[in-house]
């Protein structure tokens, strides 16, 4: 038998009273899905919060009874009524951000890690600075005022990934270096690491050989392609990356291996007046900066596919017009800041302000003319410089280099 109670006449404590009184035998109770909106309503009908504390016992009793809560729980029930003039579950208020950043910043992020390669977020950041103070390109302008940090949250985006999806390779074993004295160069350039990466064998077939040099100082960089590294084909190779710096070289510091402590590559050194060294027994960080370089830029952008050695030449003008240029002029570097604390411990710190690239770094150098070759000059390398954006520079580089391995993969 269903039972339809009327609540409507129970207004008063003195009616609620009666109303207890006789049905204390009787177990009643307001179903789950009417309850909040029971209470709410027996609280506005008896007038709840203006009585006085003797008559709301009965009241409160009366809820208790119909509603099977307990006292704890309805006094919290009765509370967020008189707060909100309702009752129901309430939900944590969620902080939201005015979204600052469009969809076409986002775009613009991975137009820009595309053509670079993904550099770090710092890296980045310089670039869209330089895109916007330096080439005076206004789509930059909000993407230069961007943190570090947020520069990976936009990479996770979905507008992001749905444009472009990064694939990770195995970082390459580092292979040791060396001479047996470490170079201080003392921040003057000409102090140049050297390592040599292998492109890898195919069915005992060798592939290209990339001569990788870098300058201790500035990280200016020469990369060259050659067949072999026999003295034959490296002499005239190492010769050339020598020229190619623009300012004068004092040191080559080089691993252990036979293609550079050889008697031919000492005496062309030699007459080059250019100091040879090699990494110390047990000191494999003598030559980090050129290791961290083989897989930063040779790797990351050579790759690491077999390519047969009879390609060399043509991956070396590739090397010369388009990636050289890139790296030197285009690609920020952090640069080391040094500081030794009272017991005599280097501590090595990369700050954002110190960051640029490495022709950039050059002319930062105290008095940076007289460390420049006879016959270059700044304003010849200002012009090769500003030629192109970063931007630019960027897809000239990808482009080339996409047109080169279709030529070299499609035979």
């Amino acid at each position: 038998m269903n039972l339809i109670m009327n609540y409507e006449n129970l207004s008063s404590p003195a009616d609620i009273r009666a109303y207890l009184a006789g049905t204390c035998k009787v177990d009643l109770q307001v179903s789950s899905e009417q309850r909040y909106t029971w209470i709410g309503g027996t609280l506005k009908r008896t007038g709840y919060f203006k009585l006085r504390k003797k008559d709301k016992a009965p009241v409160l009793e009366y809820m208790l009874k119909l509603t099977g809560y307990c006292r704890q729980h309805l006094t919290k029930l009765i509370a967020q009524y008189r707060k909100n003039k309702w009752i129901g579950k309430e939900y944590p208020k969620r902080n939201s951000f005015e979204r600052f950043y469009t969809r076409e910043d986002v775009l613009l992020l991975a137009a820009t890690d595309a053509a670079h390669g993904t550099l770090s977020g710092a890296a980045t950041k310089k670039l869209f600075e330089r895109a916007y103070l330096v080439f005076d390109d206004l789509q930059y302008e909000r993407l230069s005022k961007i943190s570090v940090s947020h520069i990976y949250n936009l990479r996770g985006s979905t507008t992001y990934t749905r444009r472009r999806t990064v694939f990770k390779h195995t970082n390459p074993t580092p292979v040791k270096i060396g001479e047996r004295k470490k170079p201080f160069p003392n921040n003057q350039p000409g102090f140049i690491r050297i390592d040599t990466v292998h492109q890898g064998d195919r069915d005992g077939e060798k592939g290209v050989y990339h001569i990788n040099a870098v300058d201790e100082v500035t990280q200016f960089e020469i990369v060259s392609s050659v067949e072999k590294i026999s003295e034959n084909w490296l002499i005239p190779v190492l010769e050339n990356i020598i020229q190619s710096f623009p300012f004068r070289i004092i040191n080559c510091h080089a691993d252990n291996g036979s293609e550079y402590i050889n008697h031919d590559v000492a005496r062309l050194l030699n007459k080059l007046n250019v100091e040879l060294t090699k990494t110390r027994p047990r000191h494999s960080n003598d030559n980090a900066l050129a290791e961290s370089k083989n897989g930063s830029i040779i790797r990351k952008h050579l790759g690491y596919m077999h390519i047969p050695q009879k390609w060399a030449p043509k991956i070396n003008q590739f090397n010369r017009q388009y990636l050289n240029p890139y790296l030197n002029y285009h690609r920020p570097c952090f640069f080391v800041e040094r500081t030794t604390d009272a017991k005599g411990k280097e501590k090595k710190i990369y700050k954002y302000k110190n960051m640029m690239t490495p022709y950039d770094k050059l002319k930062s150098l105290s008095d940076a003319k007289q460390y420049l070759k006879p016959g270059i000059t700044f304003a010849a390398l200002d012009k090769e410089a500003s030629r192109y954006t970063d931007l630019e520079a960027a897809k000239l580089m990808q482009n080339a280099r996409k047109k080169l391995y279709s030529e070299i993969f499609s035979n």
